[in-house]
């Protein structure tokens, strides 16, 4: 059987939401996100992200929590600002699009949108005399982390945040990821600070120890009129909404959403060590989960045969970028075995 590091959701549940969905699987309760449990998570959550009157919505997945609160917050004629690494201008399946709304897609630095690009697109766009011809610009849209592992520090995320307030546009951090941006080592700020700078995030379980589903945050009491109708307009409303609720008390009880989110990034400092001393070059200097190796293709060809792992980009004509993803489940024998593995590529064995 061959070892996995395709991507951070490749197990279950993390045994301790799995003991709780368990013992709470003989119990009744109201339907759609009302049950008690789902309500318990929401007042953890709130906690634990400093902010006693936010508004939180369980949804099904990642996708459908990115296409909601676009389209729940934005008006008909107003487009989405984004990195052209962004994962609703790269890997949605044109969802965004598909509601209405357009992306604008700008430069990326390592996987992020800079506030300087930001700066100059707006300053293009007030002074374009056509400007109401154009689709409106009404939403800028992070990751944290980015699609390649990366981290904003808080004076990007701040810098950016200040342009959103200036040109009246809501910021919106897909955070599908986030717990492992924020135990990352190289990560400066916490998670009640990143809910005070931005308008709206979300807290993702599907790649962070749950079966599936995300916790949408709205900050600052602005959650949009008539979202629970959106939500279910999106296909996004569980009938059985306990089913995330459960996933998220979980999580969010004893501090089980970082501790686990920090062992990922222990398992994937040590993989990080591994690639370097079996001779790989890193493609990028990830400080999350994520990390990305040039390897020679009938080098990859071997691997492939033994390891699952994401073949991200070609590098060159005689090289391919592929990524290799620890998780809350990764163990140090799986880092053990994959080291093994690399090094009989690397020998021809």
């Amino acid at each position: 059987m061959k070892i996995s590091f395709e991507c951070d959701y490749n197990n279950g549940a993390h045994p301790r939401v799995m003991e709780h969905l368990m013992a709470t699987n003989d119990k009744q309760s109201l339907t759609y996100g009302f049950d008690e449990w789902s309500e318990s998570a929401k007042e953890k959550i709130r906690l634990a992200c400093g902010l006693p009157h936010a508004d939180i919505y369980f949804i099904s997945g990642g996708t459908q929590a990115n296409l909601v609160v676009i389209d729940s917050m934005l008006m008909s004629c107003e487009a989405v600002i984004t990195a052209e690494t962004g994962h609703i201008n790269v890997h949605e399946a044109g969802a965004i699009e598909g509601s209405g709304h357009r992306v604008i897609a700008l430069p990326a630095h390592d996987g992020k949108l800079s506030a300087e690009d930001l700066k100059s697109y707006m300053e293009r766009y007030e002074n374009d005399e056509s400007r109401d011809h154009l689709a409106q610009p009404g939403m800028v849209y992070i990751t944290f982390p980015t699609e390649y592992g990366t981290i904003y520090q808080a004076e990007e995320i701040n810098a950016i945040y200040q342009l959103c307030r200036r040109y009246r546009l809501h910021l919106f951090v897909d955070g599908a990821r986030l717990g492992y941006g924020l135990m990352s080592d190289a990560c400066d700020i916490s998670l009640p600070w990143l809910a005070r700078h931005c308008d709206a995030f979300y807290i993702g379980g599907t790649k962070v120890g749950a079966l599936c589903g995300e916790a949408v945050v709205f900050t600052h009491e602005n959650t949009p009129r008539h979202i629970f109708s959106n939500i279910k307009r999106h296909g996004a409303l569980l009938a059985k909404g306990r089913l995330t609720g459960i996933q998220f008390e979980a999580l969010f009880t004893d501090r089980l959403y970082f501790d686990i989110s920090r062992h990922a990034i222990n398992m994937a400092n040590k993989l990080k060590l591994i690639l370097k001393e079996t001779g790989f070059e890193l493609f990028i200097d990830s400080p999350t989960n994520q990390q990305f190796a040039i390897i020679p293709n009938e080098m990859m060809k071997k691997l492939e045969k033994k390891v699952i792992f994401t073949h991200w980009e070609p590098y060159d004509n005689d090289h391919f970028v592929c990524r290799f993803v620890t998780s809350w489940a990764t163990t140090p024998k799986d880092l053990d075995t994959l080291k093994r593995i690399l090094q009989q590529c690397k020998t021809g064995k």
